[in-house]
């Protein structure tokens, strides 16, 4: 099994973290990155696996690095060094002096379960989470992981984001390696992203739970909402643990009322249409050299971001108005398909405690 070797601090409680770092099925694969989630904190850890002529190890060393955060949107910065320490790991192992200094150079003080700091040192290196998760993370080769994310699913990201706006619990399979499946669950989330204020206080945050394996099946029985990816094919038989699983570019979900939102429909190919057009848009200007500024990651965001505000500030005012109908043109005006969608707006309604009746076919359903 896998053990922790060394860390820093050495009260910190890690159980689980050994399996969290470093994928089931790594053996076969060289090299990988993994984020993942322990308690209130995010890590990211760089895997590598070395042959050795030692009947002890099995022929092989496999070791993995990694730094926990109470944010994950920092921790890609850091991706580089981990690579190189695990090699030096690998090489040389017991050598831990890098790391020490690492750490004493960029140790924040987490709040204690009160809330309040253990220590009277500042938290000078940890800026507060951005609230809505502006993509500072970048993937490790030059297309950048919303792009990736867009080629890979095309279409379907129009499913995928009709259930991470209705907060389900998303779990992606995928074999090893898994970090650009880490990255498939970060874009997942910012697809839920709205800047509304006073919308659904009550509604689950859409949160990365980034890797998972069979340790983790107590605390996922407890969640309502997240989204994750492990590398385990028995997960697939636990279907009380999710309501979507994803295996490679096939969404599929068990839930009855739910599988009429696999359909791609008219709105959502709009959509789709419109997302590439902008993307193509942002492209040339970029070649042309008119804009060095902007970049996919922000165009991605901004475009679900003003999808879903135009869904919720329509549905709000709706519920404001005195007969709180919400209509097909209603429907329409917030990019959605009025048939095709009638069970996903039902579903939103009731998930953010939205007070509608929706006319659109059957005026007998609130």
């Amino acid at each position: 099994g896998n053990m922790v070797e060394w860390c820093l601090p050495q009260d910190i409680d890690l159980e689980g973290v050994e399996f969290k770092s470093m994928a089931s099925g790594s053996h076969k694969i060289q090299s990988d990155f993994i984020y993942f989630r322990k308690g209130l904190c995010f890590g990211l850890a760089c895997f590598a696996n070395m042959p050795v002529e030692s009947e002890l190890e099995r022929g092989a060393r496999m070791k993995s690095v990694g730094i926990l955060s109470p944010s994950y949107t920092l921790l890609y910065r850091y991706m580089h060094f981990l690579e190189n320490q695990v090699r030096h790991q690998l090489e040389m192992p017991g050598h831990y002096s890098h790391l020490e200094a690492f750490y004493d150079d960029k140790k924040g003080v987490l709040p204690d379960s009160k809330g309040t700091p253990n220590s009277q040192q500042p938290v000078h290196w940890l800026p507060s989470i951005h609230r809505y998760m502006y993509p500072e993370m970048k993937i490790t080769h030059p297309a950048g992981c919303m792009s990736q994310f867009i080629k890979f699913f095309g279409e379907q990201i129009l499913v995928l984001w009709k259930f991470a706006l209705l907060r389900k619990r998303i779990l992606i399979f995928s074999p090893p390696p898994v970090g650009v499946v880490c990255y498939r669950v970060y874009c997942c989330c910012c697809l839920a992203n709205v800047s509304l204020p006073g919308l659904g206080g009550a509604v689950p945050e859409s949160k990365p739970f980034f890797y998972v394996n069979v340790a983790d099946i107590e605390m996922l029985e407890t969640e309502v909402s997240y989204v994750a990816c492990t590398t385990e094919k028995i997960f697939e038989e636990k279907r009380d643990l999710y309501d979507v699983y994803v295996d490679n570019q096939n969404v599929k979900t068990h839930h009855e009322h739910l599988q009429p939102l696999l359909k791609i429909n008219n709105a959502d190919k709009e959509k789709y249409r419109r997302l590439n057009d902008q993307r193509q848009m942002l492209m040339y200007s970029q070649e042309v050299g008119e804009d060095c500024s902007s970049c996919e990651e922000d165009l991605f965001i901004l475009f679900f971001m003003e999808q879903n505000n135009r869904i919720f500030q329509t549905l709000m005012e709706v519920s404001a108005s005195q007969d709180k109908t919400l209509t097909a043109d209603h429907a329409r005006g917030m990019g959605l398909d009025p048939q095709g969608d009638r069970s996903f707006l039902m579903d939103l309604l009731e998930v953010y405690g939205i007070d509608v009746m929706l006319v659109i076919d059957n005026p007998c359903c609130t």
